[in-house]
């Protein structure tokens, strides 16, 4: 292995500190005494306490847990069985514009996306909700998850599958009892990917919510155009923790199966 050089080091030093000093400065600061953000006065926890007394804020956090976890559900389901198609289905007519609209959310600006699908739920009288948010995010996330599983189902080894068809097994068993154990990592990782994406999204929630159904977000965005309060400080303390949860958690996970996978190898090299 090649030894880093002072260039490398430096620049991945200063990239690392442009993207997360001002977290670490968010959550310090979300334990000041003080109400003046800028001003140190001490170590408190008092501002998570009235946190959870504000609810408003807590109104907001389960639309946004409701929609997160429907439409990261949603869109696992959905990118998964479009994941297969594009890798098992071979050449079939419309392939190209298939994988074209799946992929194309990765690509497209939110602001259109937002406003495409705004247009579309006023033209079919669909009042904006949870559901229409929900529609929103599963639409965007779950090309995401369809790239995640797809690289798994590249790599994946079709004779167990096929091993398991001469046993008997229909399509559909082979895939849930071969198949999807074996793609599971990649399907969680997706699925934590997509939830965390539903999360903290905010251009297109703005579009497709409705006064009642207020995600996190948005609340948080109205909040900061009146001022930065302690409030919304700790808020966002304990969203970094989740999403810093969540991507140990797909670490782990995709580390854990990469190793299991290596050991099943070795064992069959040795067999």
């Amino acid at each position: 292995m090649r030894r880093l050089s002072w260039f490398n080091v430096t620049a991945l030093t200063l990239g690392f500190a442009f993207l997360y000093i001002p977290m670490i400065i968010l959550i310090v600061y979300s334990f000041n005494a003080s109400r003046l953000v800028t001003v140190w006065a001490g170590f408190s926890t008092k501002w998570y306490f009235e946190l959870l007394q504000n609810q408003s804020f807590l109104d907001a956090a389960w639309v946004t847990l409701k929609v997160a976890l429907f439409s990261s559900t949603a869109a696992t389901v959905l990118g998964t069985m479009a994941a297969y198609v594009m890798v098992r289905g071979g050449r079939f007519f419309g392939r190209t514009l298939f994988s074209g609209m799946t992929y194309a959310p990765l690509v497209m600006p939110e602001v259109i996306t937002g406003l495409s699908l705004l247009l579309l739920f006023i033209a079919i009288g669909l009042d904006r909700g949870v559901f229409t948010i929900v529609l929103a995010h599963t639409t965007f996330a779950m090309c995401y998850v369809s790239v995640v599983v797809s690289s798994r189902l590249v790599s994946f080894d079709r004779s167990i599958e096929e091993a398991a068809l001469d046993l008997g097994c229909t399509p559909f068993d082979a895939f849930r009892s071969v198949t999807l154990p074996i793609i599971a990592p990649a399907v969680i990782s997706g699925w934590l990917l997509a939830f965390t994406l539903s999360l903290d999204d905010l251009v297109i929630a703005s579009f497709t919510s409705g006064p009642a159904s207020t995600t996190l977000p948005i609340r948080i965005f109205s909040a900061v155009r009146l001022g930065v309060s302690p409030e919304i400080n700790a808020l966002s303390t304990i969203l970094i923790a989740l999403v810093t949860i969540g991507v140990i958690t797909a670490s782990l996970v995709s580390k854990r199966a990469f190793v299991r996978q290596k050991n099943a190898g070795e064992l069959g090299s040795h067999a």
